[in-house]
């Protein structure tokens, strides 16, 4: 037993170097390789990283300005159509008003030119009534002479 364990006891001993070399090796390993590895990392991390955070900021800002202006725009369609039927209706009362005016004049001309021919006809029909008194007295008067003459002799 006290063979095994100076035998473990010398294996100790000389596997005290190695484990210092393997010691110093994972301190140099930490500083020379994993440090700048993982920086190194995390700077591509970062900028990839960043450019894709950067890449969604400018996908949802170019998406709220599309809702401005999508709204901005049916705003402005409905202005449009609000003003093409604000002019449409003025055209329309303006039309209204000027048929109105023209229907009250047509009126005006057709009750003028009624009462033109009721005087006309009035007066046609004063001088047929004159003309028709002289036509029968000349009737008479040529008529009754000789109608005078015939019971005479």
């Amino acid at each position: 037993m006290q063979e095994i364990l100076k035998t473990i006891g010398d294996l100790v001993l000389g596997s005290v170097p190695t484990v210092i070399f393997f010691l110093i090796l994972l301190a140099a390993y930490q500083v020379l390789v994993r440090k700048p590895l993982e920086k190194t990392l995390a700077d591509r991390h970062g900028r990839t990283g960043g450019a894709m955070d950067e890449a969604k900021a400018a996908i949802a800002s170019a998406e709220a300005k599309t809702a401005e202006y999508e709204t901005k725009l049916r705003s402005a369609r409905s202005q449009i159509i609000e003003s093409r039927n604000a002019r449409a209706k003025t055209a329309g009362d303006a039309r209204d008003k000027a048929v109105a005016e023209a229907r009250e004049a047509a009126q005006r001309r057709i009750l003028a030119a009624r009462e033109s021919v009721e005087r006309s006809g009035a007066e046609a029909k004063a001088q047929l009534e004159a003309g028709a008194a002289s036509l029968s007295q000349s009737v008479l008067a040529a008529i009754l002479p000789h109608r005078s003459g015939m019971g005479a002799a």
